[in-house]
């Protein structure tokens, strides 16, 4: 296993998106037996989401990944209630997802300012204890991101993912012409003229069996969990990611990757679509385009071309099929406003469904009454 992180940390350089900590509450301050003091309770140990944060500069600041809070004051003459220990609070990005030692989940941070206690500070000496103080807790936590976006690019390599993110917002992603060009998780933001933002994050390129955490597949595919829709891009002339690997089609590709997403986890499916057909510049690819649009109209037609471990349990509805090119800028205003309009529609979608909800247990409560 160590093998495993220390390759991945050469392989993919700067990233980090989990990390293993050891923290520890306060002991408690020693109580005063003869006056009946009590000491002071051990500091707690705080998980905080802070904006600018990451896990890399978590890491290069307490490299010992240690984290104890402070002892409770001792009872004494002068002040018989001891004060309470230090807090430490653990500087993390949003979007941290805590889980202990036997996966179970803590707590997440969805928001700056969120915090969660794992590990509470031990009692002050008193009475009931012989006025000793208690230990605090111990705890090895581990720390999860998973990036938090409007929308999450799902592609295989190559099919322009990291072209159209700087195309339709203000990030820089490394661009080349080979695979595997994105090594993490790249955000950005579509503005609008209204000065609306949709965040937007693209995800290292899927290769086939990234549900079984091949090419990192479980790393990124995770990250799309958060994400509250996909939009899947790829390539008007299809995909080979090497000359030992089968050719795939524009049409295989969006089977394939939805295949993945199924096998890693079928609720990713649920998630509201769009397709994406780029390089759309390229030689031949209005022809292409009519016979993946046909190949979508009528999937059932095409699937007996897979073999059966290839298909999905069922296909993904896009609700837009936009065809772009993040070269020459075709289609991108399409595809943004596109993405505004699903976007707006389950925001609508999804308030309605509140008040319907709230509307209820207010007919509840009141038949209760």
């Amino acid at each position: 296993m160590v093998r495993c992180g220390c390759a991945w940390w050469r392989k993919y350089g700067n990233f980090i998106d989990n990390l293993r900590l050891f923290t520890k509450g306060g002991s408690g301050g020693m109580g005063y037996p003869r006056l009946g003091g009590e000491g002071g309770r051990g500091g707690d140990v705080w998980v905080v989401a802070h904006k600018n944060m990451t896990l890399k500069q978590l890491k290069n600041k307490y490299p010992q990944k240690r984290f104890v809070a402070g002892v409770g004051a001792n009872s004494r003459v002068s002040a018989l209630k001891g004060s309470k220990g230090k807090d430490c609070e653990i500087p993390v990005p949003v979007g941290i997802s805590v889980t202990d030692e036997n996966g179970k989940v803590i707590g997440e941070l969805n928001k700056e300012e969120d915090r969660i206690l794992v590990a509470k500070g031990g009692l002050g000496g008193k009475l009931h204890t012989n006025f000793l103080p208690l230990k605090g807790q111990k705890q090895i936590i581990h720390l999860d991101l998973k990036v938090i976006a409007d929308v999450g690019l799902v592609g295989f390599p190559n099919a322009g993912k990291s072209s159209l993110l700087s195309r339709v917002s203000h990030a820089t992603p490394m661009i080349a012409d080979y695979a595997f060009t994105t090594l993490k998780p790249e955000l950005g933001k579509i503005m609008y003229n209204d000065f609306k933002q949709i965040s937007v994050a693209d995800l290292p390129g899927l290769i086939e069996g990234a549900h079984m955490n091949k090419g990192m597949g479980h790393k990124f595919l995770k990250h799309l969990e958060r994400t509250r829709q996909l939009l899947f891009v790829v390539d008007i002339s299809g995909f080979r990611l090497s000359s030992v690997t089968p050719y795939r089609t524009a049409f295989e590709t969006i089977i394939l990757l939805t295949k993945e997403l199924e096998l890693y986890k079928e609720e990713l499916k649920t998630k509201p679509a769009l397709l994406a057909v780029n390089k759309m510049d390229l030689p031949g690819a209005p022809v292409k385009l009519e016979q993946l649009m046909e190949q979508l109209r009528h999937p059932a037609d095409f699937l007996h071309l897979f073999e059966k471990s290839m298909l999905p349990e069922k296909a993904v509805e896009f609700q837009h099929i936009i065809p772009i090119s993040a070269v020459t800028g075709e289609g991108i205003e399409e595809l943004k406003s596109c993405v505004r309009k699903s976007l707006d529609e389950q925001d609508s979608k999804d308030n309605n469904a509140y008040h319907r909800k709230q509307l209820l247990n207010l007919q509840i409560s009141n038949a209760v009454s």
